[in-house]
């Protein structure tokens, strides 16, 4: 059975840490775990800590670090810019799945159909950490502000971009059937309910993103970004 595993702030990769009052209560209370037990802890930014339990303190539980490995990060992080929705639940579960399934960065995005825009940072990065801890892993995707879409566009550094829609032009292809990249970085963007506009799509094309469509059914916000997601992680790995 796998080790607990729990989120730290601090970047220490010997000596103790005493954890949260938080995470303190969960090992000692939910979990009922005792001196001498192991855990696992993450910074999030690739180190994983093999702890000994010194001190079970419901408010103050005292580690001691057996064992520090650095985790590499994805050699091509995969970033999406995606339209803030107005079913908060619905945009909660995409930053659900995101980090499930290894993405790198999320921007949410606020364009000319965008219907909602209040973001609450703390619930939205509590998802996130949850959801890293949930899937084991050792990178948190990093969670951007809230951006107006060509402000974005214009500023971001990423070498392969791409603008899924849902206008019919002659040059958008399937983003599956789009050959695998050798850049080292790589992003989508994804509109609201009601597509981006053809403005913001001419703009986007000028800035050299690529219009690509993710099937041949129509699909929700979150479902496009888990999808598109999902297509470039998959074009990122190497082959055997």
């Amino acid at each position: 059975m796998p080790l607990p595993f729990f989120y730290v702030e601090e970047t220490i990769t010997t000596g103790t840490i005493v954890l949260s009052e938080e995470t303190s209560k969960h090992i000692v209370q939910v979990l009922r775990m005792q001196q001498g037990e192991q855990l696992q802890l993450t910074n999030g930014k690739g180190n994983l800590l093999l702890c000994k339990i010194i001190d079970n303190n419901r408010k103050k539980c005292l580690v001691e670090i057996v064992q520090f490995t650095f985790i590499n990060p994805a050699d091509i992080p995969v970033c999406i810019g995606i339209s803030l929705i107005k079913n908060n639940t619905r945009f909660e579960w995409f930053l659900e799945k995101a980090t499930e399934i290894g993405i790198s960065a999320i921007v949410p995005l606020i364009c000319e159909r965008t219907e909602k825009q209040q973001f609450k940072q703390e619930r939205m990065q509590n998802i996130v950490v949850s959801a890293m801890l949930q899937s084991q892993q050792v990178w948190l995707p990093v969670l951007h502000q809230p951006q107006k879409l060509n402000t974005f566009i214009a500023a971001n550094p990423y070498k392969s971009r791409y603008i899924a829609h849902c206008e019919t032009e002659a040059n958008k292809v399937q983003l599956i059937h789009q050959p695998a990249s050798t850049s080292k970085s790589k992003l989508i963007l994804i509109g609201p309910e009601g597509d981006f506009t053809k403005a913001e799509i001419l703009f986007a094309q000028q800035e050299h993103f690529v219009p690509v469509a993710l099937g041949n059914t129509r699909l929700r916000t979150e479902t496009a970004g888990i999808v598109a997601g999902t297509i470039l992680i998959n074009k990122s790995l190497p082959t055997q």
